[in-house]
This record gives structure tokens, sequence and C-alpha cells, in this order.
């Protein structure tokens, strides 16, 4: 056999994590999730492979009957021609199968409910998939416990009293309105 492995010199593209939202979690009620394809040009793609995409600020909007990324950020990919090039936050459509795009864009409908991506990977095929989360957003009390369990809590508490207390009128002005 004279040909070359064909594993050899090649990473190993499995579940390989591109970009996560981790203020995801923390910021909303994750109540369900789903995977899905995203629809990318070829540039697109290679720049997702170099691990440089951002999706802290993306969601997904419910445009007609289809479902799309929103204000996800895919760099460049910088060894390609200019005229291959790809918008940097171009909205991108999301492959879904019909009855799943249906229960997504239900959830979505109902009152203070929002999709999410949490997480862009490449599956062990190779494809690019979007992990979208059905989030609905935190009161106050819920972001305060999640910092209690983080053990930041007790610091912004203290932060946040003394805010409030200096933002109580001082007694002798009070004296002066009466």
């Amino acid at each position: 056999m004279t040909g070359k492995n064909k594993s050899q010199g090649k990473k190993d593209p499995n579940n390989k994590t591109v970009a996560q939202n981790r203020k995801a979690r923390f910021t909303y009620f994750i109540e369900d999730t789903m995977e899905a394809g995203i629809m990318l040009t070829g540039t697109e793609v290679k720049s997702l492979r170099t691990g440089q995409a951002s999706i802290n600020e993306s969601y997904a909007s419910v445009e007609g009957s289809e479902i799309f990324l929103v204000n996800a950020h895919i760099p460049e990919y910088t060894k390609s021609n200019a005229k291959w090039q790809h918008e940097v936050r171009r909205p991108r459509k999301l492959l879904l199968h019909k009855n799943q795009m249906n229960k997504l864009i239900g959830a979505v409908q109902r009152k203070g409910t929002t999709l999410i991506p949490l997480s862009v990977y490449f599956n062990d095929r190779g494809i690019a998939k979007v992990e979208l989360g059905v989030a609905t957003g935190k009161s106050r009390k819920g972001l305060d416990r999640s910092l209690a369990g983080s053990g930041l809590g007790k610091h912004f508490q203290a932060t946040r009293c003394a805010d409030e207390c200096h933002s109580k009128p001082h007694p002798q002005m009070l004296e002066e309105l009466m």
C-alpha cells in the first residue's frame, strides 16, 4: 500500500465546539433544547473551522415559516479571495424538520419566550450544527439565585444595598419638604 492513511494529518472533527453562549444559561431559563443545521457558504464553513466565531449577541428569529440565526459573528476567511467573502453578521437560515419548526414557532409565540443559540459545533460527520434553546428571561430574583450559587451573590447584594441606601433622600431634605 503506497497510499497515505486518510486519518493521518487531520484533526478529528467529531463534535468540535466552535462557539458557546455561556451568558445565555445565566441570563435565561432554558426550557428545551434542539439541534438545527445552518445554511452556510464555503468561506463561512472554513472560517468556523478556525474556531473564531461568536454567538454571544445572537438570537433566532421567526420570519414567516422559516427560522433565521440573526447577529451571529462569523469572521471573514482571510485565505480566500475578496469576491468570495461573506457578510460577517448576515442572517443565516436554520435547517429543521417541519414538525420541529412548528414546535419552535409555537414556543416563540408564547409570551416571554425566545430562541437563543447555546452553541455552534461540528457533528461527527463534519456538518455545522447549532444548539437552540427555548428560553424565558430570568427575573431579578432568578439572577440573584444564580449569583448565590456561584458564590458572588453576597458581593452583589452588598453593592446593591449600598446603592439603594445612597439613593434615599437625606433626612434634612425631608424636613425641608415638610
